[in-house]
């Protein structure tokens, strides 16, 4: 993995700016409905746009909605099989008119945004779906996606996992952006391998917010206001200070009123706490901006239909950076290092199970300089083990 960087942008805080005013759009989608979505989407961007924000960030899976509704073994086939390909038709599309919609909005007040969406695959013949990040430029183009590389427990059954190409990190006018969707911010290798790209801004996306029980008599996650018993809450703030970076954190907010009645789901979609009946799943907010000191810029704000903003401010990355650089003086790469593969793989390989050549050489080649060897010797010895 390459830590120097070559290029003078991402070597400059933020960029080389003094400040970066960022967004958090908290509004209800419009459930499984992408047109509507889409409109409702370049609204809140012009919205933010017009109030200087440069950063406007969607919560997880906006585009068409979460799927908040309960799927098991006793579930009838046939709803099950309409809703799956209900969603799919909602889905994001990356290069197709869907993102030309948000680039001409993120263009038309020069911001950059980030977009929480199921995506459909764009392997010609699958059907797949991915909870995806996609990143629009403030020119309008697509900068990448990012798609989550495990869906989390029953999210299995709607989504595929991402793979290598969905590290990203990019360097933009401001500041070095990337981002993580739900629980991928708990992945420990992952969380350390973007906070060793040099991340200024991050983005983690949430479809909500609960309370952690697991005690008898309590679900182990249900809607709630309890910060203290939250798992996001001291993930979101113990990355930005790790990474020294700012979080920028967009929680979902859907109402069971914003669910039609026709949705056969309906009534398995709300499991929240005392109080929280209202909300769909846990999507009861909570978005919040939190600075490379650990401390809220923007406390989580919690069932309100809004648009938070916050001023980041380099200054601040650049203190944290002078007593606590955790890819500096605080960093000990000759004891422990990340490698990444060098590219996934594909289903043109041969032979089940065998490492494709391309990505064998590579291999081959990495470790070979990494430990000064010869790569003749280090190509033997995985011969032999084969």
């Amino acid at each position: 993995m390459k830590l120097v960087r070559e290029d003078k942008m991402g070597a400059q805080v933020l960029g080389g700016r003094e400040s970066v005013k960022v967004a958090v759009v908290q509004t209800p989608s419009a459930f499984m409905d992408k047109k509507r979505c889409l409109e409702i989407a370049c609204d809140k961007i012009i919205e933010a746009g017009k109030e200087g924000a440069e950063l406007i960030v969607f919560p997880e899976t906006w585009i068409p909605t979460y799927p908040y509704w309960t799927m098991g073994w006793d579930t009838i086939a046939n709803g099950f099989h309409d809703v799956m390909a209900d969603l799919q038709d909602n889905s994001l599309v990356v290069g197709s008119e869907d993102t030309d919609i948000l680039g001409k909005a993120a263009r038309e007040v020069g911001a950059y945004v980030v977009m929480g969406c199921n995506e459909l695959d764009d392997r010609i013949g699958s059907r797949t779906l991915f909870n995806s990040l996609v990143y629009i430029d403030k020119y309008g183009g697509v900068l990448g996606r990012h798609r989550k590389l495990i869906p989390s427990f029953i999210e299995r059954i709607w989504w595929g996992m991402g793979d290598s190409r969905d590290l990203q990190v990019f360097d933009t006018e401001i500041g070095r952006l990337g981002g993580q969707i739900c629980w991928e911010n708990h992945i420990v290798n992952i969380t350390a391998w973007y906070i060793a790209q040099g991340v200024d801004i991050h983005v983690a996306v949430w479809p909500g917010m609960w309370n952690c029980g697991g005690v008898e008599g309590e679900s182990f996650i249900y809607a709630g206001h309890d910060i203290n018993k939250c798992d996001l809450i001291p993930a979101t703030r113990e990355r930005a200070f790790t990474g020294q970076c700012y979080v920028v954190s967009a929680n979902n907010l859907l109402r069971m009123e914003d669910i039609p009645e026709k949705f056969p789901f309906k009534d398995s979609m709300t499991y929240g706490g005392p109080g929280q009946e209202q909300f769909v799943g846990w999507a009861c907010g909570g978005s919040h901006i939190v600075a490379p000191t650990s401390e809220y810029m923007v406390p989580p704000t919690f069932d309100i239909d809004t648009i938070i903003y916050a001023e980041l401010q380099a200054k601040y990355i650049k203190v944290v950076k002078s007593v606590f650089d955790s890819l500096g003086h605080y960093a000990r790469w000759d004891l422990v290092n990340l490698t990444t593969p060098p590219q996934p793989y594909e289903p043109e390989t041969n032979a089940p199970g065998a490492i494709q050549p391309d990505v064998r050489d590579r291999v081959i080649e990495s470790v070979a300089k990494e430990f000064k060897l010869e790569p003749e010797k280090v190509a033997e010895v995985v011969r032999n083990a084969a």
